[in-house]
């Protein structure tokens, strides 16, 4: 039996959790924690979302330590703070470094929130975390985690599918040693862009697709919901440079199925309890971890504005989650809004 490198998980929530657990079947995990406290508490009571953590993990307050003993590491922190993570531990990563990241957001440079939503913002300044990782480290050999990952499915033992994204088919292959099992079947693509943003975009349709269900409708309109989301997830990735055959596949419609479908996924949930008659202040303040959707949503859809794309779906979720649009209308006018955008799915 070949001998299996040890990895790092930067992220002790919910998918960093699953993906050390899924990582432990095969080898040692360093998970790192900025949280001293968390990373004693967990050695000490090797339970994480009343889940047992594998006898192979051990959590670290200090990422010397991780940076020393792995070459591989997988960074899965929320969007908002992946850069400031990349810059806190930037001093220890070396060119032969190699980080997978799973993180399904994007990452918006110079301009804070408030500032996007009352000045709009340009896509030079929108980064994928990939970006992120190229732009504040010396590592060059970087690749994606991405596919039907929901963390509680992951964390429960069910079986799932992965897509590891990168260039170099080192990365690729060394991913696919270290996580592949029973559990989880592994795939490889070499279109970076294009699975990052199928893994973003459809997060956004899983909003709206929660939202549909709070409200009391059923699956016939869902399934149009998700139908039309598709197309726009593909007119907006091919504007965004990105080819539109990542969509169609596991890190593309799979992931947006079952995002888009399932109680066990935060960006579905949110849109729920939206629909069900919460604020968005009152679903984020009652939440373990925000929803990866909710600030994508804001960043695409001024995004969109400023890049003149006619995407409906997004401009009325918008409406709804941060300008408080009535559901109902905002329901009635995407089911009947003639949706005629120019894709070749051939």
């Amino acid at each position: 039996m070949a001998i299996v490198e040890p990895v790092g998980v930067i992220g002790a929530g919910t998918f960093g959790t699953a993906m050390a657990n899924l990582l432990a079947l095969n080898t040692e995990v360093l998970v790192y924690s900025r949280s001293e406290e968390l990373a004693e508490r967990l050695n000490r009571e090797k339970y994480r979302f009343g889940v047992k953590l594998h006898e192979r993990i051990t959590v670290v307050n200090d990422f010397s330590r991780v940076a020393e003993r792995c070459q591989l590491i997988f960074p899965i922190v929320p969007s908002d703070a992946f850069r400031e993570m990349m810059r806190s531990i930037t001093d220890h990563l070396r060119p032969n470094h190699v980080l997978i990241h799973g993180t399904k957001g994007l990452d918006v440079t110079g301009i804070d929130e408030d500032k996007i939503r009352t000045k709009g913002i340009d896509r030079k300044n929108v980064h994928t975390m990939t970006d992120v990782i190229r732009q504040e480290s010396v590592v060059v050999r970087v690749g994606a985690l991405t596919g039907p990952n929901l963390a509680r499915e992951l964390l429960d033992g069910q079986p799932s599918a992965s897509v590891i994204a990168s260039k170099f088919d080192e990365v690729i292959d060394r991913a696919k040693l270290v996580l592949k099992s029973r559990q989880l079947h592994v795939f490889g693509t070499h279109d970076m862009l294009g699975a990052e943003l199928a893994g973003v975009l459809k997060n956004v349709i899983a909003l709206g697709s929660g939202i549909l269900k709070g409200v009391g409708l059923g699956k016939n309109i869902q399934a149009m919901l998700i139908t039309r989301g598709l197309v726009e997830m593909v007119h907006f990735g091919q504007a965004l440079g990105s080819d539109k055959r990542a969509f169609f596949g596991t890190a593309g419609i799979g992931d947006l199925i079952a995002t888009a479908t399932s109680k066990k996924s935060r960006n579905y949930m949110f849109g729920y309890r939206i629909g069900s008659g919460e604020t968005l202040e009152e679903v984020a303040a009652t939440s373990q971890e925000l929803a990866e959707g909710v600030r994508t949503l804001m960043i695409t859809r001024h995004l969109a504005r400023s890049m003149r794309l006619r995407v409906p779906i997004t401009e009325m979720l918008y409406q709804i989650v941060f300008e408080g649009h009535p559901v109902d209308e905002a329901m009635n006018y995407l089911i009947t809004y003639p949706y005629d955008v120019d894709v070749d799915f051939l």
